[in-house]
């Protein structure tokens, strides 16, 4: 059980790759003007100054103009993305690497879903539990059926 479990594991680290692979290589190849590449990686780059969002959204303008000046300079993105990484560290990029811990952000999301499905599920499927009726013993009350019989019409 736990080799299926670590199987399942790796499955789903490989296909996160492969779709990370894919989307870098169809950006490289429809990459056709320098602007959708500088737009590319100003969207991969959090901006330094606050690090509330990412350089495109926050509009980091010493940034956008290294980072324009590298692109007409023939770098692809891969050596801007190292260049800023070794400057400012992981941190500047707007997607964690796939790498130690940050399997983590890649891996919680679908746990979480699969766990919330599942219990879901179980939810759903529980049997109703059935109410035990309590016997009337109290003979000794005048009209008890008539009492009875209109406690049932309230439920």
């Amino acid at each position: 059980m736990r080799i299926n479990r670590i199987n399942f594991v790796n499955f789903c680290i490989n296909i996160m790759k492969y779709f990370y692979l894919f989307t870098l290589f169809t950006t490289i190849l429809f990459a056709n003007n320098q602007d959708d590449i500088v737009m590319d990686i100003e969207n991969s780059l959090m901006a330094v100054c606050c690090w509330s969002g990412t350089i495109y959204d926050h509009g980091n303008s010493d940034m956008e103009e290294t980072i324009a000046n590298m692109v007409q300079s023939g770098k692809n993105k891969s050596e801007i993305m190292d260049h800023f990484v070794n400057i400012y560290g992981e941190r500047v990029l707007a997607v964690p690497v796939m790498a130690g811990f940050n399997t983590l952000a890649w891996i919680a999301p679908i746990l979480i879903g699969i766990i919330c499905i599942f219990v879901w599920y179980q939810y759903l499927n529980k049997p109703e539990s059935k109410r035990v009726r309590i016997k009337n013993e109290y003979n000794d009350i005048p009209n008890i059926d008539i009492i009875e019989q209109e406690l049932k019409e309230i439920e």
